[in-house]
């Protein structure tokens, strides 16, 4: 099996080394660029199975950089920065990174966030059904089970879980998902998709107050696995 091809755009030389290391040992080729310039010439010439970017570049911002990636590039990007407010986060998300995570981190929350994101990366985007656990989404039939059961979802609760579903694994903000399900003009209703993804809980999870599904990324939005 070839090995997954991971590039690096960070401009401190230590991460960069970090993440080599530890990256190669665990079979993965890497390549690396210090500029935003420099990764994007990489990208572009061979694209890599996922790419791991710093916000903070000395060339160009890494927020620009993700919005020309994504004009193009299809894989996972997991953003590494040590910006931790929740605007440098949602602007992340909404222009497409897959994951943000936040410097100092750690090597094993890393790993098996870029082990989750390859394998769904790998995935046939245009599978017709999704299985996590006891839920079978059939996105042709429009049809969700639970245990083999069919559960009964309103159109909007449908249409919810499976933007949700299609976005496995990945952080989808509050705006996001209120542009996407209902529109514009319902970016700035959080409470209003806060009462559908408490209604789709109560249908979904076996414990609703302890989800396994449908989970809450604080300040951000949500997440399902």
């Amino acid at each position: 099996m070839n090995k997954a091809e991971i590039l690096i755009i960070d401009d401190e030389p230590q991460i960069r080394k970090l993440l080599q290391i530890n990256l190669e040992s665990n079979d993965y080729k890497v390549i690396q660029a210090s500029q935003g310039k420099e990764g994007l010439i990489l990208a572009a010439n061979h694209p890599p199975d996922l790419i791991l970017l710093d916000i903070g570049l000395p060339d160009k911002s890494g927020h620009e950089l993700l919005k020309e990636l994504r004009e193009w590039y299809n894989n996972p990007i997991i953003i590494l920065s040590v910006q931790d407010n929740e605007t440098d986060i949602v602007s992340a998300l909404d222009n497409g990174a897959t994951d943000y995570l936040t410097k100092p981190f750690r090597t094993g929350e890393l790993l098996a966030r870029i082990r989750s994101a390859i394998r769904r990366s790998q995935n046939t985007e245009n599978n017709s059904k999704l299985i996590s656990g006891e839920i079978e989404i059939d996105f042709v039939a429009r049809t969700v089970k639970r245990n083999g059961e069919t559960i009964k979802l309103t159109s909007t609760e449908y249409n919810l879980l499976a933007l949700f579903a299609k976005n496995e694994g990945k952080v989808l903000t509050h705006q996001f998902l209120l542009k996407e399900v209902w529109g514009y003009s319902y970016q700035s209703e959080t409470q209003y998709l806060r009462v559908f993804v408490g209604t789709l809980r109560k249908k979904l999870e076996n414990n609703p107050n302890n989800p396994k599904h449908i989970l809450t990324e604080s300040g951000v939005g949500y997440r399902f696995e």
